[in-house]
């Protein structure tokens, strides 16, 4: 009797399933297909062939992959393969506290051609839950004074280790990676900064103090305990984070994910003082064969320019950094940015930060066995925005950070205070 297993059926999107089809006959090529619909109702589907061994047996964390979506030995490659029925659609989830994903696993015979797989039986089939919240975590809504986002508290009576997780230029609010981060120990705060609720519409300037309120409203939470609060932070919001690092007394602990390690887009203000952004190179757009848009041509080339009024003195800072770099962004040069910002630290002396490099990964860095997304359309223009990456180096390139940010974070939040990691 051919029966397909997962293990576990039910858990974190962060963690891994053991997935195991037993009853083939010997030497079988079968094929097993990943699927789930997202919020929206779009679907998004993977595949990948491989044969049985002398037992009828193909477990996937030994058997290789012949083929499909990926080829060798991926334990997870059916979750971070998942692409789009209708490209570039991107795969993101909103309600991360009351549902979760289910991604149905199917179990089919190889010599359907892959038409054919959309109206045959499976051989076997179930679903595995995939969830953004561990039991116990709490999300509460953020409106304090002109805050606006959502606070994610572990479960126990805490304190905890607090952190602001901020989100790239296109506005809104992403509770994703906070919700996550709280299932792991951390008070996290996703945090809104324009186009949400009463937010601005359009972000025409980057008010530091704002972000000085957010982690001022962490540290006096009864569950957060200090000194200090962590970033962590990705595109536009790691240049923000940077920012905060820089000036903000009460960071001690920043993570940027393919960060420009300049003021862009809109000026810097803070207490008086305002940094004017680099202006845009808009003739250095760039359109691939695809159509889809490169934006990293548009600030021109940073290593050539050394835009020092637009620059973030990064060796300014007293807390810790954890550099994350995508050597396949296409979207910011952020390999540049990356080794500028390093550049300034080693001729000041610091020794307070921490590069990771990732050969074939893109722009969008989120946690594990996310699947790439490789490109997705802008609001309200008919451009689709190329983030770059291929599908197995970046991957890897998740999976390996997720455990690094969670590491850094409890060195520097939580050893520097208690002693314990």
């Amino acid at each position: 009797m051919i029966q397909l297993t997962a293990t576990p059926t039910s858990a974190l999107v962060d963690e891994p399933v053991h997935i195991r089809a037993t009853g083939l006959p010997p030497n079988q090529v079968v094929v097993f297909e990943a699927s789930l619909i997202d919020e929206k109702g779009k679907l998004f589907q993977s595949r990948a062939y491989y044969r049985a061994n002398e037992a009828g047996e193909v477990d996937l964390e030994h058997a290789s992959a012949l083929g499909g979506d990926y080829v060798g030995v991926h334990p997870m490659g059916l979750f971070w393969s998942l692409k789009p029925e209708k490209i570039p659609n991107r795969l993101m989830k909103r309600d991360v506290m009351n549902s979760p994903f289910k991604v149905q696993l199917k179990l089919y015979d190889s010599n359907l051609l892959i038409l054919n797989l959309l109206t045959a039986t499976p051989k076997a089939s179930l679903t595995v839950e995939r969830w953004f919240t561990s039991p116990g975590v709490t999300r509460i809504q953020v409106r304090e004074g002109r805050l606006r986002g959502a606070l994610f508290l572990p479960p126990g009576e805490g304190p905890f280790p607090g952190l602001i997780d901020l989100d790239g230029g296109f506005g809104g609010l992403f509770e994703f990676r906070a919700s996550l981060l709280a299932s792991r120990g951390f008070a996290s705060l996703a945090l809104a900064y324009f186009k949400y609720e009463d937010l601005p519409s359009e972000l025409e300037q980057v008010d530091l103090e704002y972000f000085e309120e957010a982690a001022n409203f962490l540290l006096q939470h009864p569950k957060v305990f200090g000194p200090g609060v962590g970033v962590v932070s990705i595109s536009k919001g790691a240049s923000i984070g940077l920012a905060m690092a820089i000036n903000l007394k009460q960071v001690t602990a920043t993570v940027m994910i393919n960060a420009p390690t300049i003021v862009i887009g809109e000026p810097l203000k803070y207490h008086g003082l305002t940094i004017q952004p680099l202006p845009y190179s808009s003739e250095c757009l760039s359109v691939d064969a695809s159509g889809f848009l490169h934006l990293h041509g548009l600030l021109g080339n940073p290593q050539a320019e050394a835009p020092l009024s637009s620059l973030l003195r990064i060796e300014k800072a007293q807390g810790h950094f954890l550099l994350i770099v995508g050597e396949d962004d296409k979207n910011v040069r952020s390999s540049i940015y990356a080794k500028h910002a390093t550049e300034q630290l080693r001729r000041n002396g610091k020794k307070n930060w921490t590069l990771l490099s990732y050969p074939g990964a893109g722009h969008l860095i989120y946690p594990p066995y996310t699947p790439l997304c490789y490109a997705s359309r802008i609001p309200m223009t008919p451009f689709a925005l190329c983030w770059g990456g291929e599908v197995i180096s970046h991957a890897a390139a998740q999976e390996h950070s997720w455990m690094e940010i969670q590491k850094f974070l409890r060195k520097h939040l939580i050893s520097c205070v208690t002693g314990r990691l």
